[in-house]
């Protein structure tokens, strides 16, 4: 297990489906925002607001949610936030990212320091932990889109460099600056994706047993709860038996 989506996958099956969804639309909301006034309000020709409005969509937000994001930015009375980076060790030297937008920048570290610190981690200085991973562009497609085969092909042919299939999804990996490429040129052959993002892809691993997996859970957990967290990556290697006896309890 690597990276936020199995997490969330757990925080689902606790039953926090409303709470989770709230928050989750909040954060859609304020990429949607910072996006469109960092570059133009009209995502054709900004290539970061498509992208944010196309996985937003991808997780349901209201078109009208959409729009009020983006009528947010051009109104000119928007918050100004800033894309900060945290890094740091979780439970059992399980290497930890945190992203997150903020308009308060030592709010946010200091409510971030506090969570690792609660949790049995500890948060370190930049790039402290960044080396062990690669930042890529991640392009999710439905397994029934296409077959493992037609997508390999395809993908390659945008200039991807990996693809893994399996019985629910194609997952395709880029470079970090041709995810606008290759994206719109699947786009183009199978239509939109269900999600394509920016994502830190660990390039080694850190086995967890039960115990410290538990007390990760509870961080990323938190860390998530948190309104200006917008993301959480990792590199710990869960094993099914200790997913499958956590998700059980």
């Amino acid at each position: 297990m690597a990276g936020h989506s199995q997490f969330k996958n757990i925080m689902h099956r606790k039953g926090k489906q409303d709470k989770i969804r709230a928050k989750n639309f909040s954060k859609l909301s304020r990429e949607i925002t910072v996006a469109a006034k960092a570059g133009l309000p009209d995502p054709a020709a900004n290539s970061r607001l498509r992208l944010a409005i196309q996985n937003a969509r991808a997780e349901n937000l209201p078109k009208d949610n959409i729009e009020r994001a983006i009528k947010k930015a051009s109104g000119g009375d928007a918050e100004t936030y800033d894309a900060v980076r945290y890094e740091g060790y979780g439970p059992g030297g399980v290497a930890v990212i945190v992203e997150a937008l903020t308009d308060n920048r030592n709010r946010t570290a200091s409510n971030v320091r506090s969570l690792f610190a609660k949790y049995g981690g500890n948060l370190g200085e930049t790039g402290s932990v960044a080396f062990m991973f690669a930042r890529v562009g991640e392009i999710v497609y439905p397994a029934a889109k296409a077959s493992a085969d037609a997508m390999l092909e395809a993908s390659i042919d945008a200039g991807a460099d990996d693809v893994t299939s399996d019985e629910t999804a194609h997952t395709v990996t880029c470079a970090f600056e041709s995810i606008g490429e290759v994206s719109s040129a699947l786009a183009a052959k199978f239509g939109d994706a269900e999600t394509v993002k920016v994502v830190w892809k660990p390039q080694t691993t850190a086995p967890v047993d039960q115990e410290k997996a538990e007390s990760l859970m509870k961080l990323v957990d938190a860390l998530d709860e948190d309104d200006d967290v917008q993301v959480v990556f990792s590199n710990a290697d869960i094993s099914d038996e200790i997913m499958a006896a956590l998700n059980a309890e």
